[in-house]
């Protein structure tokens, strides 16, 4: 019999009935006598979103300088929040494939379901093969331009039966956007799905189809469709699938085959997604595709990834705040992030979480709606994966064994996607120690989640100030809260 495996104290402790998402927002009264219930979790403790403490408003006014405060304001609204969730991959689903159906359930659960897990509510999948696929393929024979041999037969043997299982976990509905690493190699002017290449303009009209006979295949496996990206890291000539687009070309392709496509087919409600590459060049590739406005009325947004810190570039979510000032219209998606170079001692480093935490923090801050891991769920090799690019995702399945792991990052990424539920409004939400990185957002139901990280050695006792009352809260070092106002 199999058992979980936890990183040592690692408890799973979940509360039911947090947040129920209700019709509209509606900003709470005056907070007096209002409850702030807290859940941790913290490196070197038992906790993982554990309930720690619940605590009061009281009169506080004025707060001075040598007291830590973290200050809230839900009369300040910004984005509305699309969701939190990661990407089903095919290395996802095969792994799922070979658990016992009893941890089959259980990470289902801890995925999905809002009261027993961490209710991721957002997902990503790919269109045909990735590096995170047993094997290269596509949906159609070669050279058949037409699209007449498409099938998304290779998907239902693992991806399919698993997307299934986990929209029924989220309750029947789970936000669903796709992305293609490259087009089949005939299409591309290196005759190859690896090692980068570009799209022939002769194919513009049959790769735009391509997309759509995707969505309809999918939907008609009775999975909705929300959105697409263009294409995954079109500035990255990979060992793996991947395709080349400048600023210029994907602008173009979007505005005169890719939107008039989909609109054609009665898909313009579908979120379309330009960039999908890192934090770097996000602007430059935003105003390049977004200054045309007839490329950019078929735009829905521009999504992202984290790697330039892998590249020299460090931390750049100023770069994110950019976009939002520039291109107020428009929305942004943080697509994919992970971290690198798995190695299987590596997976209790409690820098794992923190490097999620301080993203997402920052990221909600610089005006993103919607968060989006990258693999959901890996084996004990960090794959499989068909070009060695081996990494770390939330969850690993020992499969030799059946044992389930939890890294940090799993528990990182639920203090936000528990608590922030879809439709909910990031509010003001102001630390006065650089050692509290903070963020907010008002749900529907009026309750408001702030998350509090504290990356020091440091213990901090803190106040938790709104409108001249307070809530005395402590933060253990190395640790991430939520603080539910209800």
């Amino acid at each position: 019999m199999s058992k979980l495996i936890l990183l040592p104290g690692f408890c799973m402790l979940f509360a039911a009935n947090v947040l129920t998402a209700g019709n509209e927002t509606v900003a709470p009264a005056t907070p007096t006598g209002k409850k702030v219930v807290v859940y941790t979790t913290a490196e070197n403790t038992k906790l993982r979103i554990s309930l720690t403490e619940t605590v009061t408003f009281v009169d506080f006014g004025q707060p001075k300088e040598t007291q830590p405060c973290v200050f809230i304001d839900p009369s300040k609204t910004f984005q509305t929040f699309v969701g939190i969730g990661g990407a089903l991959t095919d290395a996802s689903a095969e792994t799922f494939a070979k658990l016992s159906k009893v941890k089959q359930q259980e990470i289902l659960q801890q995925y999905y379901d809002v009261n027993k897990g961490i209710g991721y509510s957002l997902a990503r999948t790919n269109i045909h093969s990735c590096d995170f696929s047993s094997g290269s393929y596509t949906y159609v024979n070669d050279n058949d331009a037409a699209l007449k041999s498409f099938s998304i037969a290779h998907d239902k043997e693992f991806r399919l039966p698993f997307i299934k299982q986990a929209v029924a976990a989220a309750g029947g509905k789970l936000t669903m956007y796709v992305s293609p690493w490259s087009p089949p190699a005939w299409m591309k002017d290196n005759n190859n799905m690896l090692k980068g290449g570009k799209l022939l303009p002769a194919f513009n009209q049959s790769w735009a189809d391509y997309y759509v006979k995707f969505i309809k295949a999918y939907e008609a496996e009775g999975i909705p469709i929300w959105g697409l990206t263009v294409q995954n890291e079109p500035m990255a000539i990979q060992t793996w699938e991947s395709c080349v687009y400048t600023g210029e070309e994907e602008r173009d392709f979007i505005k005169n085959f890719l939107g008039p496509t989909l609109h054609k087919a009665g898909m313009a409600d579908k979120k379309l997604i330009a960039w999908d590459h890192n934090r770097d060049l996000i602007y430059q590739r935003a105003s390049t595709v977004l200054d045309d406005p007839e490329a950019a009325k078929y735009v829905w947004g521009i999504g992202y990834h984290w790697y330039e810190d892998w590249t020299g570039g460090g931390n750049t979510y100023e770069n994110v705040k950019r976009v939002a000032e520039a291109f107020p219209d428009k929305n942004l998606i943080f697509t994919e992030g992970c971290k690198d170079k798995f190695d299987f001692s590596k997976m209790r480093e409690w820098n794992i979480g923190e490097k999620y935490g301080l993203s997402m923090i920052n990221d909600f801050n610089n005006g993103t709606a919607a968060w989006t891991d990258w693999n959901v769920l890996l084996d004990e090799t960090g794959g499989p994966n068909h070009v060695g690019n081996f990494c770390f995702a939330p969850v690993h399945a020992d499969t030799r064994t059946g044992d389930l792991i939890y890294l940090s990052s799993f528990y990182y990424i639920g203090h936000f996607s528990k608590f922030i539920r879809p439709g909910a409004r990031r509010i003001v939400s102001s630390g006065s120690r650089g050692q509290l990185h903070t963020t907010a957002f008002l749900n529907t139901d009026g309750k408001i989640a702030v998350i509090v990280m504290n990356q020091s050695d440091e213990t901090i006792p803190y106040r938790l100030w709104m409108g001249g009352q307070a809530a005395e809260v402590t933060s253990l070092p190395h640790s991430i809260q939520t603080l539910v106002v209800e």
